[in-house]
């Protein structure tokens, strides 16, 4: 049996075909990964207008159902044979039962397509960059539990925030709130978790779970430096906070670089 390695490099999904259906391309997916450390960003087309806003306090009920159907996650991937296993640390969506896992199927230069294993899916994925300038991986764990991580390949990169409370368990985040008929602010609750998609160019987000974030830049990028050997370390952490860089495959001169603007 044929194996593969960790698609490393930043991706975009092309489209969906569930259950030999027709292809659907309607949510922009950003997929980054490193050796190990990966982040993924998919966010439907229509959020109503909620690009709009400058906080959730500003959208209406209905904006905030449709951000509900988007999605995001980041952790670790692992490989065995063809399939590859992506362990999610950080998530949009409640916890259930299902694993993410699927059949890695390289078809050109950077291109691949995934496979669900029960044949229920099948993705083509196109690489945006092949992570020539290396890739770095941040961890950040809080009272247990992590709390954020930022996976960086080439120029771009995918940052995740963990929301503040845990979720009950769910399908999805838009199936738990039909169910379940929670409170407006419970649902802002439940909607504070910040996964975003950029470049390292001035750290621009270009999407997120957050819309207002779009245009910005990272500020999780500022509280990165450059230590006296050289070595990427948080600039202050906060108290009960464990930093760790699982993935450093930056060169020293593309280093300085990453953290030349870091205020």
């Amino acid at each position: 049996m044929s194996c593969v390695t960790a698609p490393i490099g930043a991706w975009q999904r092309d489209w969906i075909r569930r259950h030999a259906g027709a292809a659907d391309a309607s949510v922009t997916v950003r997929y980054v990964q490193t050796a190990s450390v990966f982040g993924d960003l998919r966010v439907p087309a229509d959020r109503l207008g909620a690009e709009r806003a400058t906080s959730f306090t500003e959208l209406t009920d209905e904006q905030l159902a449709a951000l509900a159907r988007q999605d995001g996650f980041a952790g670790v991937t692992t490989v065995d044979g063809t399939s590859a296993t992506w362990h999610h640390e950080i998530d949009f969506r409640p916890t259930s039962d299902e694993v993410d896992v699927g059949r890695v199927e390289p078809t050109g230069p950077g291109h691949m397509f995934e496979h669900a294993l029960d044949g229920s899916y099948v993705e083509s994925w196109t690489r945006l960059d092949a992570g020539a300038g290396g890739s770095l991986a941040v961890r950040v764990e809080r009272a247990g539990r992590v709390d954020q991580i930022l996976a960086i390949t080439g120029g771009h990169f995918v940052y995740a925030r963990a929301r503040p409370i845990g979720l009950p368990r769910g399908d999805s985040l838009a199936e738990l709130i039909a169910r379940t008929t929670p409170s407006r602010d419970t649902i802002i609750r439940y909607l504070d978790c910040e996964v975003s998609y950029g470049i390292t160019a001035a750290w621009r987000i270009e999407r997120s779970t957050l819309p207002w974030r779009e245009g910005q830049r990272l500020a999780f990028a500022d509280q990165l430096t450059l230590d006296a050997d050289g070595s990427p370390a948080a600039r202050a952490a906060a108290p009960g906070e464990r930093w760790s860089f699982p993935v450093v495959g930056v060169p020293p001169d593309q280093l300085r670089g990453l953290f030349a603007g870091a205020r």
